[in-house]
């Protein structure tokens, strides 16, 4: 009885785990425009997707969320080859995250504070599913979210741990932790 139950368990586990793998959010549709943008810091191409979106008004403001506290917005502007201007009027920097759950929780009070209905999430294809789900427990149904994968090629161990990862957060999140 036990293995039969820790077979059916490993093989659920396996399915949810190639639907993980074989469909990674993609990349938003170019015409979509939020009040916001959230960029979860922690990997090649997020901020500059952000940057990039912010520029051809896809959205008011920009929160970069989880971003190292010695940066500042000239830094960004001179790195990222933003202008100026732009990052001085428009981009927010988070600097109290280090992780995806407090990346939400950083979010969220952006958004409260912004009072927006409407924020696009900007992270990596294989973080995003995970993020969201973070994000959407802070926030709500009230507020909707656009999903703005950023395209990567994750090896195995990495999509196996984020996934693990989420399945962890979604048991938690079933359980009230």
């Amino acid at each position: 009885m036990i293995v039969r139950a820790l077979a059916a368990l490993l093989l659920a586990w396996i399915a949810g785990f190639m639907a993980f793998a074989l469909f990674l959010p993609q990349p938003a549709p170019d015409g979509i425009t939020t009040e916001g943008i959230v960029v979860m810091t922690g990997g090649r191409g997020r901020v500059e997707r952000g940057l990039a979106l912010l520029e051809t008004k896809h959205a008011k403001r920009l929160l970069i969320s989880g971003a190292d506290r010695r940066v500042r917005p000239r830094d960004l502007a001179t790195q990222f080859k933003a202008p100026p201007a732009l990052v001085d009027c428009c981009v927010d920097l988070g600097h109290e995250s280090v992780d995806t759950r407090s990346n939400a929780t950083e979010a969220s009070g952006w958004i409260a504070r912004n009072r927006y209905r409407s924020i696009r999430l900007v992270t990596s294809d294989w973080h995003m599913v995970r993020a969201r789900y973070d994000l959407e427990a802070m926030i709500g149904d009230d507020i909707r979210i656009v999903a703005d994968a950023v395209p990567t090629e994750p090896g195995l161990v990495d999509l196996v741990r984020e996934y693990n990862k989420y399945v962890l957060r979604r048991v938690a999140g079933l359980i009230g932790i």
